[in-house]
């Protein structure tokens, strides 16, 4: 037989782990110091940079 459970407290929890994923998310991109936003975003713009020199031209 199936384990009955409380809808109510099942939307609750739910919102709940959902608030904490945010949470952790934030705290992983505003968490940071600006010498390593600096630094992400330069070895972001470095990995762009190398993908779109293997990129092959579109057809004419």
């Amino acid at each position: 037989m199936a384990e009955i459970i409380n809808l109510r407290n099942a939307r609750k929890q739910k919102a709940r782990a959902d608030k904490e994923a945010q949470a952790q998310q934030n705290r992983a991109l505003f968490g940071q110091t600006k010498a390593e936003k600096l630094r992400r975003a330069s070895e972001k713009a470095l990995a762009d940079k190398h993908m779109d020199g293997h990129k092959k031209d579109a057809p004419k």
